[in-house]
């Protein structure tokens, strides 16, 4: 655990001395290390500002990305290290870890090969197992001494095949040994790198039950998801009036746990529509191709089940700025995800209303944002003290209840999000069923009970999200795209 005083010492001093390298760089390591990623990579993306080629922050702030699962912006952020010679062999262990979040085995296990070589210390047998798709072997597959000389090392774990060794071992030497991996898995129909020839959608039709009433707050987010998505169907004589179709997509962002989800399928709900959430397990495939023509199915399910909400979280996996990709496989499926969204002909997806998701919208690509596509950004903000008022009535409505003065509780719960509000609730309700198991019937919820749980919550998401939304928006907003989040930047402290 970090000290929080000690961070916040940090922060004050950093604030004070923001030239100083080293204390940025410090204070970055730190909230890495405590699993802080959003305030970690806001850190290194200043000090990065203040010394472009230190490699220490660059790898730094390639692991916070790696950790994020924005393999892409990692290996970005590794390019210039990467080509320097004698650079770190750390960062070919980040680069491996990379690589390997985009399903390219080959050059994630030369990469880990690489930095094992060069300094056995870094052997990681999780991620060795994960390169070789088994356990890790127990033995260093040569001779007893390395090539090069010097002690024993680790195993090496190379792809699917055996893996030549290198004709000069890094750091000099004797040419050692190929070193041989797992057998290789069969050869998939169509040959190695490309998948089956047709898809089935792995997303699921539901019929969502939960409509704008069982979402507290956010009026004007809900009077925006109205008009663009659901009027047009409701009302489709007169919208037609002014050329206007049902269809159309909106990104929602915002802070995590803010109700993004719960919007989208409340949106559904509302309309009586069939509601399709779509992860990122049903479009991601390892084999070539295959994620595109997974999003083809999962459009094509959607205009069989219209009117329907097409619901894509966290869609910045998948939309990413094509800018920060290094494989070209991973540029192929935001080019057709572009397509699927402009469907096959004008009327395509009349009917298909698409909404995403996602917690850092800058990192999503500007062709999204055109006309026809999520041609609206909507801001999902931290709910206000009526908003979390009406919040904990909605979780609390079907618990036995006593005095409970919400608005009490809701001034004691400020920067809490829809999430900690969830749990400050369900962490009330667990010491009152201790309490009711000991009198023997259930003992009801008060005013108490919620401060103290509200006391046991620190929420950070808030601060953390909006500290890493000021270092992409305050220096981008040219076209006046982030002017929701300003009044939010200019308050935080």
């Amino acid at each position: 655990m970090v000290d929080e005083a000690a961070l916040n010492a940090l922060r004050e001093a950093a604030r004070l001395s923001p030239d100083n390298l080293p204390l940025r760089r410090h204070l970055a390591d730190l909230l890495l290390a405590a699993g802080r990623l959003a305030e970690a990579e806001a850190e290194y993306q200043a000090t990065l500002l203040l010394a472009p080629g230190d490699p220490g922050t660059g790898i730094g702030l390639a692991e916070t990305f790696v950790r994020q699962g924005k393999n892409g912006a990692a290996m970005a952020a590794l390019d210039r290290i990467l080509a320097t010679p004698g650079y770190p062999p750390k960062a070919s262990v980040i680069a491996a870890r990379a690589l390997l979040g985009d399903g390219d085995l080959q050059a994630a296990a030369r990469h880990y090969r690489d930095a094992i070589v060069r300094d056995p210390a870094l052997a990681d047998p999780e991620l060795a197992a994960r390169l070789t798709g088994s356990a890790p072997e127990p033995a260093y597959p040569g001779p007893a001494t390395p090539p090069g000389g010097g002690a024993p090392g680790p195993t090496y774990y190379p792809g699917p095949a055996a893996y030549p060794g290198p004709a000069t071992p890094s750091g000099g030497g004797t040419p050692g040994p190929a070193y041989p991996g797992p057998a290789a898995p069969p050869q998939p129909a169509g040959g190695w790198g490309h998948g089956p020839a047709s898809a089935e959608p792995t997303a699921e039709v539901e019929r969502a039950r939960t409509t704008f009433a069982d979402v507290a707050g956010m009026d004007s987010v809900k009077e925006a998801l109205r008009m663009k998505l659901l009027l047009p169907i409701q009302q489709p004589e007169l919208f037609k009036a002014f050329g206007k179709r049902s269809g159309g997509g909106m990104l929602l962002y915002g802070p995590p746990g803010s109700g993004k989800t719960h919007l989208a399928r409340a949106t559904a709900g509302e309309l009586g529509a069939a509601f399709i959430n779509v992860g990122l397990a049903d479009i991601l495939d390892m084999w070539t191709g295959s994620s595109e023509r997974n999003l083809r199915a999962t459009f094509d399910l959607a205009r069989r089940n219209r009117p329907c909400i097409l619901f894509f979280d966290e869609v910045d996996a998948l939309a990413a700025r094509r800018s920060d990709m290094r494989q070209a496989h991973s540029r192929q499926i935001v080019n057709q995800f572009l397509a699927e969204l402009d469907g096959v002909d004008q009327h395509a997806n009349e009917g298909v209303l698409v909404l995403a998701a996602t917690n850092a919208p800058w990192y999503v690509d500007v062709a999204f944002r055109r006309p026809g596509r999520f041609d609206q950004l909507v801001f999902v903000p931290p709910p206000d003290a009526t908003a979390r008022a009406a919040i904990l009535f909605l979780l609390c409505r079907d618990k036995p209840l006593g005095e409970v003065d919400f608005a009490q509780v809701a001034k004691a719960t400020e920067g809490f999000v829809g999430a900690d509000l969830k749990g400050l609730v369900d962490r009330a309700v667990e010491a009152k069923l201790h309490e009711s198991i000991r009198a023997g019937r259930p003992v009801p919820l008060g005013t108490w009970d919620l401060m103290t749980a509200a006391q046991t919550i620190r929420p950070t998401a808030v601060r953390e999200w909006l500290g890493t939304a000021r270092n992409y928006v305050l220096h981008s907003n040219e076209s006046g795209v982030w002017d929701e989040l300003l009044p939010w930047l200019r308050d935080l402290r």
